[in-house]
């Protein structure tokens, strides 16, 4: 009997009694597979369906699979499943179990969910978008049309309390886990070993320590392959069979991993993540955890997602630990030292956090909710993200200026895509090609389809001679989305066109050396300069990795420019631009530009005083205020007006930020007349400054940040941008007989004096003149007046006169 069957009864009850349940129970409890078969014959289910909601593909099969097999059945009976890429769902069927993408489909086709009865949210604690937003959505369903609907968050390792208090205080349900114990061993890890020499020399420690079958968790495809090699040239034990596991792999590689092994055999599983939760893997009882994730990071100053390879959180290392008790006592092999444990991250961000929010942003929109407020969500997605996919909706044209859904926003949203690929087919089908546009979006869905080749032509031409079950399944998929964007047929449409309709800002040209491109987004990206695709002028990106500055083109299609400038002229945007001729006389230059990516660009004339003001203001908004040639006026009044407004708010901002936001106040006026931005004069850039401040404190700035400092004998310049503080250089001598420290700010901020010997040498910093006087000024005094004895180095300066000249001779 499983630990889950303890708590079946408490939670049966609870489902009685309320229409929401946190369900918490460890790795191999069995909540997966026995909850929902469980749920069959409770009376307020009736003839409703149960959905069980899973993460993965693979785990959606997988259970679907398992629970049909308790039942005597295959799936497609009682228990079916639906996946993006399959589905085996039958008149009998009681039972779905679907991934979270799927689910967010079917309750924005079906708000009220009819005929279903209960929503189980299986692993919960990985916190993928389409569950976090599942789940708002069922609370939604559940509060306005069907108060009847239940719903279950189940998860191994959760916030349970959290989620309780998202749910209405919904009743929690803890399981104990399995009882086999598993044994940790740390084997640590040199630094400057390769990772997947790492890997592989653990795999065939714990082959030769321990018997049973070995599951290892490796970050991606590559190292998979890369371990497999290197076990395969040393392994010496003839029963392992070494076998991968990840989620582009066909059914039958997949099944072969899950299966057991054969009689007198051994399985080598090398797994992603995708094996971490909601699988049991038959015969395992040795799992070796490489400590690294790979998980996507979006962007959206880029617009890319990327695959980042991370430390693994505490959580996801227990889930993968938990893998080896499953179904008898176990060991778990880390490749870190046990210390490092404690400096693990508990749990990995939430994916809402990290994500494209595009599509959430326009399943929003279809569901009629202008923002995440007031939905039931854990984390609200970041401000910047969200006003980033509302952005990139509106220039897909899927959102009004109001933020609501257009014709063509409606039309996106029935193509199950991400909005930019279902932009794509759409504009595909158009054309009368939508078959061509929904292939493309297949193989920018779903990693390895098609091949390897970084020319889009190459993986299209691939696909359509793969005959693969997977390549099979993307064929059928494709048809869908085809059809869904209308079935255009009749003509063929160029790849790249199609990739640059969903990607603008990857329109990329070659420049520099082979390989070099420029994007329309402004980052510089490479291509291999053996690659044929780097003799084209012009190309369209679907896909980039790696670097900081410029990314690696992973996949793209040649674009004709002639093309381009007919097809996608909405994005060409004209400017004209001031220049400079050698002999410094102004032209304007008038470019056409597709972003950061110049098309053309021609002289067109000589600047009137109009055009020359807005190419300079052009110039500012492109480039800031480097061009500008603050001098000692203009330098001084804006060190004097940032020391005021450190003490009030009221005075103006006159940091490079606060200048420029407040630009068409002060410095637009100034442009009339200029002929570029460094030679506006530095009075003019002071009288600007001075535009900024209110009237009811102009009169006031001499009084509370004056210019000089008057003393005895005359004044002294106030530097307001010294460190620490305005600050006078002054000689100490002329400060003989001041008992009282001055100060700017109107009595709040005593000055810095920088006192001086006769030569302009320092001798003291104060900030307390009296105190000088009355404590350090003997010290100074000796030493001045062996220095400069024909000075006055009275023993009292606060009660002697103020001088700059020398004792007369014989005195």
């Amino acid at each position: 009997m499983l630990p889950i069957h303890a708590v079946l009864d408490p939670l049966k009850a609870a489902l009685s009694g309320a229409n929401t349940a946190v369900l918490a129970a460890p790795p191999g409890a069995g909540k997966t597979t026995v909850v929902p078969l469980a749920l069959l014959d409770q009376p307020w289910l009736g003839d409703g369906k149960v959905l069980v909601l899973e993460p993965r593909r693979l785990a959606a099969r997988a259970a679907a699979d398992r629970m049909a097999s308790v039942l005597g059945e295959s799936a497609g009976g009682q228990v079916g499943y639906r996946t993006r890429l399959q589905s085996r769902i039958g008149p009998r069927t009681r039972i779905e179990v679907v991934t979270e993408g799927v689910f967010t489909r079917m309750i924005l086709d079906d708000p009220g969910l009819e005929g279903i009865g209960a929503v189980l949210f299986d692993e919960f604690h990985e916190r993928s978008l389409d569950a976090d937003l599942g789940l708002a959505l069922a609370r939604e369903t559940q509060g306005a049309l069907r108060e009847d609907l239940r719903l279950l968050v189940m998860s191994a390792t959760l916030d349970v309390a959290g989620v309780s208090r998202l749910l209405g205080g919904a009743p929690v349900i803890e399981a104990q886990g399995r009882a086999y114990p598993v044994q940790t061993r740390y084997l640590g890890r040199n630094p400057p070993e390769r990772f997947e020499e790492a890997m592989a020399r653990a795999c065939l420690t714990a082959l030769g320590e321990e018997t049973g079958s070995v599951l290892a968790f490796l970050p991606g495809q590559g190292e998979i392959h890369r371990v497999a090699r290197l076990v395969g040239e040393r392994l010496r034990l003839p029963n392992v069979d070494v076998v991968p596991l990840y989620g582009g792999l066909d059914r039958t590689e997949q099944d072969r991993a899950i299966a057991p092994a054969a009689p007198d055999r051994r399985k080598l599983v090398l797994a992603t993540s995708v094996a971490e939760t909601s699988l049991t893997i038959d015969g395992v009882r040795v799992v070796i955890d490489g400590g690294l994730s790979r998980v996507p990071r979006f962007e959206p100053s880029s617009g890319l997602t990327r695959l980042a390879t991370v430390r693994v959180s505490r959580s996801s290392a227990e889930q993968r630990r938990g893998r080896a008790g499953r179904t008898q006592p176990g060991v778990c092999y880390r490749l870190w030292d046990e210390e490092q444990t404690r400096g693990l991250v508990p749990h990995q961000k939430p994916e809402i956090q990290e994500a494209d929010l595009t599509g959430l942003a326009l399943d929003l929109a279809r569901w009629g909710a202008r923002s995440t407020e007031g939905l039931a969500l854990l984390d609200p997605p970041p401000a910047g993200a969200m006003a980033e996919a509302r952005k990139v909706l509106g220039r897909l044209g899927a959102l009004d200026a109001d933020g609501g859904l257009t014709a063509h926003g409606r039309r996106l949203t029935r193509i199950p895509l991400s909005p930019r690929l279902a932009h794509m087919v759409a504009i595909a089908s158009d054309d009368g090609d939508a078959l061509t546009g929904a292939r493309i979006a297949a193989l920018l869905s779903e990693p390895g389809l098609g091949g390897s080749s970084v020319d889009l032509a190459d993986r299209l031409a691939a696909l359509a001679r793969d005959r693969s079950p997977r390549a099979q399944d993307a064929e059928k998929l494709a048809g869908r989305w085809a059809k869904a964007a209308g079935g255009g047929v009749g003509r063929v449409v160029e790849p790249g066109l199609l990739l640059a309709e969903a990607f603008p800002e990857r329109i990329a040209r070659a420049k520099g050396r082979p390989g070099e491109l420029l994007l329309a987004s402004g980052r510089g990206a490479l291509l291999d300069p053996a690659d044929h695709l780097a003799r084209e002028t012009w190309l369209a990106v679907g896909e980039l990795g790696g670097g900081d500055a410029r990314d690696r083109v992973r996949l793209a299609a040649a674009l004709d420019e002639e093309t381009l400038r007919a097809r996608l002229s909405r994005l060409i945007e004209t400017e004209d631009r001031l220049a400079r001729e050698p002999s410094g006389r102004p032209v304007i230059r008038r470019v056409r530009r597709i972003g950061a990516v110049v098309l053309d660009e021609r002289i067109v004339g000589a600047p009137d005083a109009a055009q020359l003001a807005a190419a300079l203001r052009a110039e500012v908004e492109a480039e800031g205020l480097a061009g500008l040639r603050w001098g000692e006026q203009s330098t001084a009044l804006r060190a004097r007006l940032a020391f005021l407004r450190g003490l009030d708010d009221a005075w103006p901002d006159v940091s490079d930020a606060g200048l420029a936001a407040a630009r068409e106040t002060w410095l637009w006026p100034l442009l009339d007349g200029a002929r570029s931005l460094e030679t506006i004069a530095d009075a003019r850039l002071a009288d600007g400054l001075r535009a900024l401040i209110p009237w009811d404190l102009q009169r006031r700035l001499d009084e509370l940040a004056p210019v000089r400092l008057t003393t005895p004998l005359g004044s002294a310049a106030i530097d307001y941008a010294a460190e620490g503080g305005p600050r006078v250089d002054i000689r100490v001598q002329e400060l003989f007989g001041v008992t009282t420290h001055p100060t700017v700010g109107g009595g709040r901020v005593p000055l810095t004096l920088a006192l001086l010997s006769p030569a302009r040498r320092p001798v003291q910093v104060t900030r307390d003149l009296p105190g000088f006087w009355a404590g350090s000024w003997a010290a100074v005094r000796s030493e001045m007046r062996g220095r400069y004895p024909r000075h006055p180095w009275p023993d009292n300066p606060a009660e002697a006169s103020p001088t700059t000249r020398a004792k007369p001779r014989g005195t």
